[in-house]
Parts: structure tokens; C-alpha cells; sequence
């Protein structure tokens, strides 16, 4: 009987190692190609700058964009990098995707279809993943400086408001009179698993 129940044992400790690995083995998997979907990202929005009429010099004044033939000519799908999200403060330069379904979010920050885009004159709203693009979002202060990078421009944004609500308030995605960055991510930031709450910042442009 004895010998019957460290064989057991030994059972069991052996599937609890086995599943251990495996667990493992499946965030590293999950780690490496969320790593390599951003890093694609980052490249196809890099491109994008490069070649359109923005430039990283901000030789382009955004200020003499013709808002109207943007509007026609901009027309991102969902998945296609559409631009930059710079936070100098958590020294991030993140790729901006079309679309916040998990797809869109392994590649960056996802940009909330319907929402605007700078010159818009109403709420930009960008969300990523706490434990990847944000993973230093609690650094972030009023006060501070985020820049979004388009193919027409380059708009700086002021931090005016951090807050946490209940992840299904919806409240936070509004029209407004005037333009808004909003930024989301889960909250607690270290939190393990589905969080409870998002950390939502507000930032208004610098004229």
C-alpha cells in the first residue's frame, strides 16, 4: 500500500511538473510572438512616416494640413499601423494600429474605430495592454508630454487627468468640443489576470 501511494505521488508530482512546463512554455510562446507582432508594427508605422508626409525632422508644419483632402485621402483598415504614440516619460515609441480587438493589441496601441484622429477637433482614444506597451503607465503624471506621430504630422498632447473607473464604463468614449487624447489600459497594473478596472488618461494639444 505503501509503495502503491508514492507511486501515486510521484504521479502527481510528475503532471504537476509537466503542466508547469507547459504553462511556461506557452507564455514564452505568447511573450515572443506578441514581441515579434510589435516589432513589425513598429517598422510598418516607421515606413509609413518615412515615406508620407510626415518626417522625423518636423520639417512639415501640420499646421498647413489641409484637414478636408486628409479626411479623403486617410482611410486605414483594421490592422494596418497608422502611426506613432511617443511618451518620453516611460521612454516608449509605440506603433498605433487600426482596431483594439487582442489582434490589434499585440501589435501596439489600438486606435478605437469610430473615435478621431489629430485635426479632428473631438476624442482620440488609444488603448494597449498593461503588461506589454504600457507596462509604465503608472509612471505617467499630469503634466507630462505624449506625441502622436501621423502620416500629415506630428501633435504634441499635455496629460490634464488621470483617473480609474470600472472596466465597462463606457462613459470615458464621448463626443467632445474640443480635441482629446484619451489613453486606456487595465488597472491594477499588477494585477494577474482580467483586470477590474482601466487607468484612463486625458491630454489636450499644445497650441
Amino acid at each position: 500500500m505503501k509503495r502503491f501511494l508514492s507511486f501515486i505521488m510521484k504521479v502527481i508530482t510528475f503532471l504537476f511538473i509537466i503542466s508547469g512546463l507547459g504553462i511556461l512554455a506557452f507564455a514564452g510562446y505568447n511573450f515572443y510572438e506578441g514581441y515579434i507582432q510589435e516589432d513589425q508594427a513598429t517598422n510598418e508605422a516607421e515606413e509609413l512616416l518615412e515615406r508620407t508626409l510626415y518626417k522625423k525632422d518636423k520639417e512639415k508644419d501640420s499646421s498647413n494640413v489641409d484637414k478636408e483632402d486628409f479626411k479623403e485621402t486617410f482611410d486605414p483598415q483594421y490592422g494596418d499601423s497608422i502611426g506613432m504614440l511617443v511618451i518620453d516619460k516611460i521612454d516608449a515609441e509605440l506603433p498605433i494600429v487600426q482596431g483594439v480587438e487582442e489582434d490589434d493589441l499585440k501589435k501596439g496601441v489600438g486606435h478605437y474605430t469610430g473615435t478621431s484622429y489629430p485635426l479632428d477637433d473631438d476624442q482620440i482614444v488609444l488603448s494597449g495592454h498593461r503588461d506589454s506597451v504600457f507596462k509604465r503607465m503608472s509612471e505617467i503624471e499630469v503634466g507630462d508630454i505624449m506625441t502622436v506621430n501621423m502620416p500629415y504630422g506630428s501633435f504634441d498632447y499635455k496629460i490634464t487627468e488621470t483617473k480609474v473607473v470600472p472596466a465597462d464604463d463606457l462613459s470615458i468614449i464621448v463626443p467632445h468640443d474640443e480635441e482629446t487624447l484619451t489613453v486606456t489600459t487595465c488597472y491594477p497594473f499588477s494585477y494577474f489576470g482580467n483586470a477590474p478596472d482601466r487607468f484612463i488618461v486625458d491630454a489636450k494639444p499644445i497650441n
